[in-house]
């Protein structure tokens, strides 16, 4: 019996793989895979797991994803169980639904699809599945490009199938993203009595202007692909709940997103500038989650267009919003890299869900851009 995209995406989401976890996800798609001649390579790392598979030869397209997801949070906030899914009204729901194991059975089944209609097709399919983009991502996706790169592997061109619609399949796609920075600042001072504030001195009476003036500090002013450089601040806090006692330090936490305009480097020296210039007495620690990557108007840009425009009849918007994804690391081939996924309104959220006809719209699009690439 065949199996429907639908039924693919349910056994998907059986499994309740929260991130590094994987508990047999990646077996359903190795063994789908093999069947179809993929020769599949497995890279476990630690609690992750991870494969590469590929069939044909020449020019690779490679679908990446992963089959982590994030915790579902308390069952009896659900209308149902989130790992026994269910349809209502033409709506599947689950967690995982739309980020993205809906997406790992629409490749799945394009692939499979294509194959049948075109089984001499010119050029190599490839599949890149990681199960920890959800949280560390270290072992993951990271770790694999990495071996790949050592064994002279390459991958031309990648769609993600992370959930970039908005409110139409495909109506946007990602053709690059935001690098992020992470600064963990502590300002120092002298703990002391409250009452007696001659003795000590307070960070946060110090700190405060300093971090007013490195929320304010002009980046760069972004491009055609990025938007300014943007920095915010994800945590603060000092002392203990105590109101009689002015505390030792004071830790802010700023996280940058960054465009192509400027470097790690640039964004370091400009933070820590203002702090010699206040005299501020300080510590940091910095933490790269990824630098910026940009594919612009080529082949596979000028592909993924057409094949929505062919499916949905509406041109994609391209955008660089949101927050990383694994296309930083599969950035270091140089490739083309597309984002292209399910409705993101319900991602990570209670009751997540897609549409049946979502998940079938999404598949017959990237058989398409296989068809259009290979044929």
């Amino acid at each position: 019996m065949t199996c429907s995209v639908t039924e693919l995406a349910k056994k998907l989401i059986r499994i309740p793989s929260i991130s590094p976890k994987d508990l047999g996800c990646q077996d359903i798609m190795i063994n789908f895979l093999s069947n179809l001649g993929f020769k599949i390579k497995k890279i476990n790392i630690n609690d992750t797991k991870n494969f590469w598979a590929t069939r044909g030869s020449g020019k690779t397209l490679t679908f990446a994803g992963h089959t982590d997801i994030v915790s579902p949070g308390e069952y009896k906030d659900w209308n149902n169980n989130p790992f026994d899914p269910i349809i209502q009204d033409g709506v599947l729901f689950g967690r995982g639904a739309s980020d993205m194991k809906g997406a790992l059975a629409a490749m799945l089944i394009a692939s499979k699809r294509f194959i049948i209609k075109y089984p001499d097709y010119k050029g190599r399919l490839s599949f890149l599945i990681t199960s920890d983009e959800e949280s560390s991502a270290i072992d993951g996706t990271r770790k694999v490009v990495d071996y790949l790169i050592s064994k002279r592997d390459i991958i031309d061109y990648c769609i993600i199938g992370e959930p970039t619609s908005s409110n139409k399949i495909g109506d946007f796609i990602k053709n690059g993203r935001r690098g992020s920075l992470t600064a963990d600042l502590k300002i120092l001072g002298i703990q002391g009595h409250i009452a007696y504030p001659h003795l000590a001195d307070n960070p946060i009476h110090k700190g405060l202007p300093v971090i007013l003036q490195l929320l304010s500090v002009p980046l760069d002013k972004g491009n055609n692909f990025f938007p300014p450089t943007s920095v915010n601040i994800s945590n603060i806090h000092a002392g203990n709940g105590s109101n009689n006692i002015i505390p030792g330090s004071l830790f802010v936490q700023f996280n940058f997103r960054f465009s192509n305009e400027i470097s790690e480097n640039q964004i370091k020296i400009n933070f820590l500038k203002i702090l010699e210039k206040n005299n501020i007495n300080y510590s940091i620690k910095w933490h790269l989650s990824g630098l910026p990557f940009i594919t612009k108007k080529g082949l596979l840009t000028d592909t993924v267009i057409k094949s929505i425009l062919n499916i949905t009849k509406n041109k994609p918007i391209l955008s660089t919003d949101g927050g990383t994804s694994d296309g930083r690391f599969i950035a270091k081939f140089n490739a083309q890299i597309i984002e292209l996924g399910l409705i993101n309104k319900t991602i990570h959220k209670v009751n997540e869900c897609v549409k049946i006809s979502d998940l079938k719209i999404l598949t017959l699009i990237y058989e398409n851009i296989m068809k259009n690439l290979f044929v």
